[in-house]
């Protein structure tokens, strides 16, 4: 897909890796950009088109979905994380908080912009994961399990909407230097650099984009006969 001339909208634009993505796509000549977060007095960035959306709101999708008709590209970035393992006392309510916004959130956007999409001549979808899609250490626990429900989401709409000639990429990476870790001691790479890479895989037509070196060496792990996603003894 051509990012110059697309119309995007990436939720969660308020910052982070949300931003990241707007201010990129302006750089590459999007003709619009629709910058969506809860509190859209929150987006300060210039020459983007600010939406109030909560992605757990099927009201808010809805009337969303209704005003940003012209979109072409789709980035559903919005995401929560909380750390605790799934022995935690409250570990079902916090699964359930995070489901619905990594998962169900994801899963209603992309329903209600396929038409929009379709009528476009087909776009392409970003929806942003995890390395934790495929490994669940257990710290934050239902955050990976969520991250691993939506890969499989994605993985199903590039079947579903490869009719109508939607691109569905699945972009992967481990920590970013984003609010979200700066706490954590941890080795992190710059949203910038991940949304670079990102776009670069989307208009080269890739379905999906391992964004760092970490991602990547976890990914081929999978298959190995000590897989990535066991606990590694010495």
């Amino acid at each position: 897909m051509n990012i110059d001339n697309a119309v995007a909208l990436v939720t969660g634009a308020n910052r982070g890796l949300g931003l990241a993505f707007t201010r990129e796509l302006l750089a590459r000549g999007a003709r619009k950009v629709y910058a969506a977060a809860r509190d859209p007095a929150s987006i300060t960035l210039p020459g983007v088109v600010p939406l109030k959306l909560d992605v757990t709101r099927p009201e808010e999708v809805a009337a969303v979905a209704a005003r940003a008709g012209d979109v072409t590209l789709l980035v559903n970035n919005a995401g929560v994380a909380h750390v605790g393992s799934f022995m935690a006392e409250d570990s079902e309510e916090v699964a359930r908080r995070q489901f619905e916004t990594n998962f169900f959130g994801m899963l209603r956007m992309s329903k209600a912009f396929a038409p929009a999409l379709a009528a476009q001549g087909g776009g392409a979808i970003v929806n942003v994961l995890s390395i934790v899609s495929w490994i669940n250490g257990g710290q934050l626990a239902a955050y990976a399990a969520s991250k691993s429900a939506a890969w499989s989401l994605t993985n199903a709409l590039r079947h579903e909407l490869s009719a109508q000639k939607t691109q569905v990429l699945a972009l992967h990476m481990g920590f970013v230097d984003t609010d979200l870790v700066r706490a954590m001691d941890v080795q992190k790479t710059s949203p910038e650099l991940i949304v670079q890479r990102a776009l670069d895989g989307l208009e080269s037509g890739l379905d999906e984009v391992l964004a760092d070196e970490v991602t990547q060496q976890v990914k081929l792990g999978l298959s190995a006969q000590a897989a990535s996603y066991l606990p590694q003894r010495g």
